[in-house]
This record gives C-alpha cells, sequence and structure tokens, in this order.
C-alpha cells in the first residue's frame, strides 16, 4: 500500500469507530428513552456475545481422550473467578492467564 492508501485506510477506521461510538448517543440524546427492544438488547446482547465466543473458542477442540482438558479447565477457572469476584475483566484475564500456563507449561 502506498502512504495515501494507508492514510485513507486509517482515517476510514478512525471515521467508522467515532461514528459507532457517536450514534447512541445522536439518536438517544439525553432526555429521550430507548424503545423498549433497544433496552432488550442492552440486556442480552452482552450474554449472546459471551455465548458465541465460547463457542468460536471451542470450535477446534478435540473432545475425545481429554484432548479438551486444557480448554474446560479454563473454562472452569473462568466461571468460578467470575463468580467469586464479579469482575468480568479480572475473569477473562485470569482465564487467558490460567490456559495459556495451562498449554505451555502442564500440557
Amino acid at each position: 500500500m502506498s502512504t495515501a492508501q494507508q492514510i485513507i485506510t486509517v482515517a476510514a477506521v478512525v471515521a467508522a469507530t467515532v461514528l459507532t461510538r457517536a450514534l447512541p448517543f445522536i439518536i438517544f440524546p439525553e432526555g429521550r428513552k430507548p424503545p423498549k427492544f433497544i433496552s432488550w438488547l442492552a440486556g442480552v446482547l452482552p450474554f449472546a456475545v459471551i455465548g458465541m465466543l465460547v463457542v468460536y473458542c471451542l470450535r477446534s477442540a478435540v473432545f475425545s481422550d481429554l484432548h479438551a482438558l486444557p480448554e474446560l479447565m479454563a473454562i472452569a477457572f473462568t466461571a468460578g473467578l467470575h463468580l467469586w469476584r464479579k469482575n468480568t475483566l479480572l475473569s477473562i484475564a485470569g482465564g487467558t492467564v490460567f490456559y495459556m500456563f495451562l498449554v505451555q507449561q502442564v500440557f
């Protein structure tokens, strides 16, 4: 890519990011209540995304002869950590570190 193409690409990415971040505030300014469907989506989408990420991460795991043991242990660790501390960032980071430890040092 030429320098001009790189600048255009970065500008397009920046514009898309700013637009997606600002659009909800433009559509629903302070004092205007969002429709019930939007409020419902705000409640269910985080759980749906996490479920989809779990399925995506386990798509290539082999569940025969306990080859998926590190993945299952990391999922249990992440769930336990989240139930204990109720901190999403800590749960994700802790589960990732635990999984990487298992894969690189144990299995």
